[in-house]
């Protein structure tokens, strides 16, 4: 057996690096290290409920409207405040448009980029890759830049600025939108619906959102040349459906409701089937982190982030959250099954968690969400109210606040006493996919998936290993907090 330490990582948000164990050419163990502190669950402490909004969202700067949304969630939970239509419609498409751009970027900056490695070069497809998608200086990159840069007009127009906005409130969001900004979203959304489906899917979203079968994602993919028909022929190449898979257990809070039903639903899929959600049963276990040792896994309501002061004979800056004391998996491939899609139900069935479903789920909502965020578009009324404003005195109470960003389930926990924060704990993504062992022992999602990944000789940044991780696509700067 030979160990290996893989990292830091490229084109990933903060800092990861790998231990792995190695023999015959597989990965048998992994231990997954967050291995910087941040400390903003500490810094809140004490302070006005209100600096949550200022702190959080510079928690990231990919997904901090994610932070934003939460955080005021959290606050008009102990304010008993509930954001009228226009302001429920405007933070979900401030959201909505943050996740795409973040689907979109993870897909032709972060991920697509690794097959142009060498290591791929006797590959029949990689002339093509390489000239498409290699990092930078690829045509995709600089397609995807522009295109990207107007879908963060849309979050700027709403939020005023990217990233950082202060205009996300529990009560709503202080920007009004003029009927002449009812013009410009939807020319924003017409320009990215118009590069997704001529450059990514290569047909309309509606026939892409609407495959119900494998058989039917591989009929259309045959019939064209796009980004996601080049991804899949790739992925099929490599059989990235057989790599990765992790506990197939899934989780999404859904919540993002639009005014009227959940967009995305709130539930637990384990064993095969869909569990409602109790979030009553979310505990975070440091007994591997470099943190102060509990008696046991605290809900985050109760939790504490104390920094270990001695070799407590941990891992990672990061804790281990569980459901009911299990690990689970969050990100578009939960959500999209707990959304009962077909596609990926069909995918899922077939081969469970696996790299290659991440991706597909992450496009599928993509598709999705443009639609959806179009409607949300139609539906406001730029004469009526976008928040409802509240005196700032706090009373003694706790709350919560859950999203679905990008990434996956975020979840904000917040007690107020005295008009101050007395506790504060924030659970990302990337805390519930990169979690260390439990005091059971028990490996984090991404541990698990990549146990039985391939190691080919010679490699000291072993390909495959790569695919898992960027997979998920982690937001380390959100996982310590």
């Amino acid at each position: 057996m030979s160990k290996l330490v893989v990292g830091p990582f490229n084109r990933v948000e903060g800092d990861l690096k790998v231990n792995l164990d190695i023999a015959d050419g597989v990965v048998t163990s992994a231990q997954v290290v967050s291995p910087l502190y941040r400390g903003f669950e500490q810094i809140l402490q004490g302070r006005d409920p209100r600096d949550a909004l200022v702190y959080v969202p510079r928690i990231c700067g990919i997904c901090s409207v994610s932070q934003s949304v939460a955080s005021a969630r959290a606050l008009a939970a102990v304010l008993g405040v509930q954001p009228p239509h226009n302001g429920l419609l405007t933070q979900n498409l401030i959201l909505g448009a943050e996740n795409a751009a973040d689907h979109l970027t993870h897909f032709y900056l972060f991920f697509m980029p690794d097959f142009a490695r060498e290591v791929y070069a006797n590959e029949p497809w990689h002339p093509e890759t390489l000239k498409r998608f290699r990092a930078i200086s690829g045509e995709a990159s600089k397609d995807f830049l522009k295109a990207r840069a107007e879908f963060l007009h849309l979050v700027g127009i709403i939020g005023g600025k990217w990233p950082h906005t202060l205009a996300l409130q529990p009560g709503g969001i202080t920007k009004t939108i003029e009927k002449q900004e009812q013009f410009k979203l939807r020319a924003i959304l017409n320009a990215k619906r118009r590069f997704l489906e001529r450059t990514l899917f290569g047909c309309p979203l509606e026939e892409f959102a609407a495959l119900k079968s494998e058989s039917d994602l591989q009929a259309l993919v045959q019939a064209q040349d796009s980004d996601f028909a080049r991804f899949y022929r790739i992925s099929q190449a490599l059989n990235l459906q057989d790599l990765g898979k992790a506990y197939d257990r899934f989780m999404s809070y859904g919540v993002e409701n639009g005014c009227q039903a959940q967009f995305f639903k709130a539930g637990l899929y384990q064993g095969g089937h869909i569990e409602q959600l109790n979030t009553a049963l979310i505990t975070e276990d440091v007994s591997h982190s470099w943190m102060r040792h509990t008696t046991k896994p605290l809900h985050p309501f109760d939790g504490q982030t104390l920094p270990a002061t001695d070799d407590n004979g941990g891992y990672s800056w990061c804790k281990a959250p569980r459901m009911d004391g299990q690990p689970v998996e969050v990100g578009a491939l939960s959500r999209q099954l707990i959304n009962r899609h077909p596609l990926i139900e069909d995918l899922v069935k077939k081969y469970g968690g696996n790299v290659q479903n991440r991706v597909i789920a992450r496009l599928l909502e993509v598709a999705l969400l443009i639609r959806q965020m179009e409607d949300w578009v139609e539906k406001l009324m730029p004469s009526e109210t976008f928040c409802h404003h509240h005196d700032g005195n706090f009373p003694d109470g706790e709350g919560f606040g859950l999203v679905e960003a990008a990434r996956g389930s975020l979840g904000h926990w917040l007690k107020v006493k005295g008009g101050k924060i007395e506790n504060y704990q924030i659970v990302a993504p990337t805390t519930w996919n990169f979690s260390p062992r439990d005091r059971d022992n028990v490996m984090g999602p991404l541990e698990k998936a990549l146990v039985n990944a391939p190691v080919r000789a010679g490699e000291t940044e072993p390909v495959a290993v790569q695919h898992i991780v960027r997979s998920f696509d982690p937001c380390m700067v959100c996982t310590v907090h």
